[in-house]
C-alpha cells in the first residue's frame, strides 16, 4: 500500500518516466478518489497534485491526457540481517600484537 513519504517511479506510456516521493494524500469530495501531491525527483525540482482513485495510487494503470500512466512502488533493498550477515563473514582473526607508533616530532629532534 503507498502511503505519504513512500518513493514512487512513474511510468509514461510502459516507460520509466520519473521517480517522486509521495507527499500527501487527502482524500477528495468523490468518494474513492484522492488528492496526491507528488515531488517528482528530477532537475528542476516539481511538485504536481494529481486526483486519482485509491487503485490508481496502487499501481493500476490509468489514463492523463490520453497517455497510459502507472504508479510503482519503489521498496528499498532489504539489508542482511545479522545472522546472515555471521553466516558470510570471515572467521575471527587471533588478535594481533599492537605496532609502535614512531613519533615524526621525535625523529625530527634527533636529526638536529
Amino acid at each position: 500500500m503507498t502511503v505519504e513519504n513512500d518513493l514512487v517511479l512513474i511510468h509514461y506510456e510502459d516507460q520509466p518516466m520519473s521517480y517522486a516521493r509521495v507527499e500527501q494524500i487527502v482524500p477528495d469530495h468523490k468518494p474513492g478518489w484522492y488528492h496526491v501531491t507528488l515531488l517528482l525527483l528530477q532537475v528542476p525540482l516539481q511538485v504536481v497534485t494529481w486526483i486519482l482513485r485509491d487503485v490508481y495510487i496502487e499501481g493500476e494503470e490509468f489514463t492523463m491526457g490520453g497517455k497510459k500512466m502507472r504508479l510503482e512502488l519503489v521498496v528499498s533493498p532489504v539489508t542482511p540481517s545479522a545472522e546472515e550477515e555471521d553466516e558470510d563473514a570471515e572467521p575471527e582473526k587471533p588478535p594481533q600484537k599492537p605496532g609502535k607508533v614512531i613519533s615524526l616530532t621525535d625523529m625530527k629532534k634527533k636529526d638536529s
